[in-house]
């Protein structure tokens, strides 16, 4: 069965029931039942997809495991591998405006960061292309009659389960360095927002793929669940919450299979007395409410030393107050909604019992009000000063579009009190003292640490956290390792015997 590419049209509406793919065809779910997938900035229908069954997954899981054990895949080198993904980043680059305007629709983000998404996904495959192209064996020292050889070999078939915040730059991280390195993918998006995954699927159908080594399963947490747990999965790569985290861990430790989990983080953004003081305000606002502050990476707990706390925070709040909102796929839009109503009532609370405890609301803390925000489901951008330590908005992940700002005094006691989180995505810290900011960087205890700076990352600087905030990393040379298992190969080219045991001694 084909499917046409999943498209908008001018009205940015969308009529589709959406499949899944499976074994090279686009099938109907097993129970034929469909989730609705609604616009966060109006509410409206934007389309219908399958909702697939453990059954499904078995399917899907089944076709991966023929792919990689008996199909031609097994067999297809680094060279052509690298020319694939090379191909993949091709089709997205020429279809990057269709996938932007879908990612925009679902997740409610800027058209504008979709746009650069896109761009990032492109460089991703572009990277991991490049990086197979180099791998090899490495020679061990052995004696002339041995070969031994350390070989980095395919895991085999993996499930992967990505996120609504980020579907496709997600998707891009995991995809490319899983069939770069010769891996089968049964591929799990979130429910919420499948459909720029859906239309990358039907790019990648195009290129030419064996049937099997490409997987797409949309629907409930009971696939990501299957996918975690079956014993013809050799790893599952998970990013999302903490606490779903553990289940995938908890149930992939059934066979031992590999585990890669980016999860949560409550990311401090540390302000010194000495920083660049415009430029620290302004991308203090970058880091807290790109996407709504619906990033793992959001620099949503900002940290002022005393000196600078109160002109800091008299500057920032105007101009958190001047932030437009809007339909993400409207030129100039700054923000746009949060993806769906349990989180906005999970952030509404959070800032409510935030206030009961003592913190002050500076702005924001509800809906917008206006003929435009009366669908969807809009928060105003929020700050909360006079935050402390003990408090829950300090320690737990908001996901939304709200700021926290902290004080402290000393460089000592920033570190300890931004190293106080289960968490350990990232950091940031800010000042024109450079040893400080070595020293500082040093002491985080956080996967990622920028100086003088917020959200950059490279396809070829590793991605992850410490702590609660994930094992393994994606990106970098380690993101391609951690789709390989290590062998050792040795060959005796001319065996001989050694006479040790049981040889006649007379």
């Amino acid at each position: 069965m084909t499917q046409a590419p999943l498209s908008i049209a001018s009205s940015d509406t969308i009529d589709a029931r959406l499949d899944l793919y499976i074994d090279g065809q686009w099938l109907p779910p097993e129970g034929r039942g469909y989730r609705h997938i609604i616009d966060p900035a109006t509410g409206r229908l934007l389309a219908q997809a399958a909702e697939a069954s453990v059954a499904d997954a078995q399917r899907a899981i089944a076709a991966a495991r023929r792919a990689f054990d008996e199909g031609p895949w097994r067999d297809t080198g680094a060279r052509e591998r690298t020319l694939l993904l090379q191909r993949i980043a091709d089709a997205i680059a020429a279809d990057a405006e269709p996938l932007a305007r879908l990612e925009s629709l679902n997740t409610g983000k800027t058209i504008s960061e979709s746009r650069n998404d896109m761009a990032d996904i492109v460089a991703t495959f572009r990277y991991f292309s490049a990086l197979v192209a180099t791998e090899s064996g490495l020679a061990n020292e052995a004696p002339a009659h041995v070969i031994s050889r350390t070989l980095r070999e395919p895991v085999g078939v993996c499930g992967l389960i990505t996120p609504w915040n980020y579907p496709l730059l997600q998707a891009a991280w995991k995809i490319a360095p899983a069939l770069g390195a010769g891996n089968t993918v049964v591929l799990k998006p979130s429910e919420l927002t499948p459909l720029s995954t859906h239309r990358l699927t039907g790019l990648l159908a195009g290129i030419g793929l064996p049937a099997g080594v490409f997987n797409l399963l949309t629907g409930p947490g009971a696939v990501g669940a299957e996918l975690a747990r079956h014993r013809d999965v050799d790893l599952v790569s998970f990013t999302g919450g903490a606490l779903a985290g553990a289940s995938v861990m908890g149930a992939a430790s059934g066979n031992f299979k590999k585990v890669a989990l980016e999860l949560g983080g409550k990311n401090p953004n540390i302000v010194f007395d000495d920083a660049d003081f415009d430029t620290a305000v302004d991308y203090a606002l970058n880091a807290a409410f790109f996407h709504a502050g619906q990033v793992c990476s959001a620099g949503s707990r900002l940290m002022l030393q005393d000196g600078v706390h109160d002109r800091f925070v008299d500057a920032l709040v105007p101009r958190v107050r001047r932030i437009r909102l809007g339909n993400g796929l409207a030129e100039g839009t700054q923000m746009g909604p949060v993806q769906s109503a349990m989180q906005r009532r999970k952030v509404l609370s959070m800032v409510a019992a935030g206030v009961s405890e003592g913190a002050l609301l500076r702005c924001g803390g509800k809906a917008p009000a206006g003929a435009a925000f009366e669908n969807g489901f809009w928060l105003e951008p929020t700050v909360l000063t006079h935050v402390h330590a003990a408090m829950a908005l300090a320690s737990e992940e908001i996901f939304g579009p709200v700021l926290t700002v902290e004080r402290f005094a000393t460089e000592s006691e920033a570190v300890r009190l931004a190293n106080a989180t289960p968490f350990g995505l990232a950091a940031a810290v800010w000042t024109r003292d450079l040893e400080r900011a070595n020293r500082v960087s040093r002491a985080l205890r956080f996967g990622t640490v920028w100086a003088n700076d917020y959200h950059p990352y490279f396809p070829e600087a590793p991605w992850g956290g410490y702590k609660a905030s994930g094992i393994g990393r994606e990106l970098g040379r380690g993101g391609l390792d951690e789709y390989t298992e290590l062998k050792h190969s040795y060959i005796n080219l001319a065996p001989r015997p050694l006479g040790w045991f049981g040889a006649r001694t007379d």
